[in-house]
């Protein structure tokens, strides 16, 4: 499998490789997203679209958290959870680490697929996956894994790009990803790799529509999809959804909810701009 090195001979970029290639460009990656208009707001909007009113004693996973952007967007929206950060990339994760953050924050070096091995277990009372989703070789079984990690009721946030049913929306990205941010990556880098990856896996991923249904398909409830505000609007999206609540509302011991807080009971907050239906 391809690693990214300073060039951009070799095999295109795949699930098994990325991971590598973001430890190749970790150093310059907090430089690129803050260049990046409304990067930091839209992930905090995706937090607060999960509905979670308070932090304190709720259990959180930030999966795919990179730097750690994503997992400041939680602990942003939710003061004072706990939240279990986890990214595929040793070097990402380097990175993330030397921030300053609140007890309670973990750092994990996994994949998706072996969570368990590395020691993280559900439940949990939410799940951000930031960029994650498309990246995963079995999207499918990579949906019913986060499935099972949920507390019953608990919600789902996917923060996603999907352009795939709107011809001016796969316009739009291609003109940006080709226009800013692949000659950026390699003036930064030295290296497009990466960001012809990205290009390339935001076109080939699901339409709205089709992630929908496919999060349905693995589960999950109350499913919907909210978008963001400035050039990513119709290109980067909020897909939510929940675990249903057990029948009844009547939790197991080993998974109750906090006392007084009913997570099947949270609507979305009506954030952003409405994704076109």
């Amino acid at each position: 499998m391809r690693i990214v090195t300073g060039t951009d001979s070799g095999r295109k970029l795949g699930p098994v490789s990325v991971p590598r290639a973001f430890d190749a460009h970790a150093r310059s990656y907090d430089r690129l997203v803050n260049a990046n208009p409304g990067y930091h707001d839209h992930l905090r909007m995706s937090a607060r679209r999960m509905g979670l009113s308070r932090g304190a004693g709720l259990r959180l996973l930030d999966l795919g958290c990179g730097t750690g952007a994503s997992t400041a967007a939680l602990l942003d929206a939710v003061p004072g959870a706990e939240v279990v950060a986890v990214d595929a990339s040793a070097e990402m994760l380097a990175h993330a680490r030397r921030k300053n953050w609140p007890p309670g924050v973990r750092f994990v070096h996994s994949r998706l697929e072996d969570l368990a091995t590395a020691g993280v277990t559900g439940p949990f009372d939410g799940i951000l996956a930031a960029y994650l989703v498309r990246n995963l070789a079995d999207r499918d079984a990579g949906l019913r894994q986060i499935y099972a990690l949920l507390r019953p009721g608990a919600p789902l946030a996917v923060h996603e790009y999907s352009v795939r049913d709107s011809l001016r929306s796969r316009l739009v990205w291609t003109s940006v990803a080709w226009g800013v941010i692949i000659p950026m990556g390699r003036l930064r880098t030295g290296s497009a790799d990466l960001y012809r990856y990205l290009w390339r896996s935001v076109l080939a991923f699901d339409g709205v529509k089709a992630f929908a249904e496919r999060m349905t398909a693995a589960g999950f409830t109350d499913v919907r999809t909210q978008t963001m505000t400035g050039w990513q609007t119709h290109i980067v999206h909020t897909f939510l959804g929940r675990r249903p609540a057990e029948p009844g509302g009547n939790e197991p011991a080993d998974v109750a909810v906090p006392e007084g807080l009913d997570l099947s009971e949270i609507d979305t907050p009506p954030e952003g701009t409405p994704a076109a239906r």
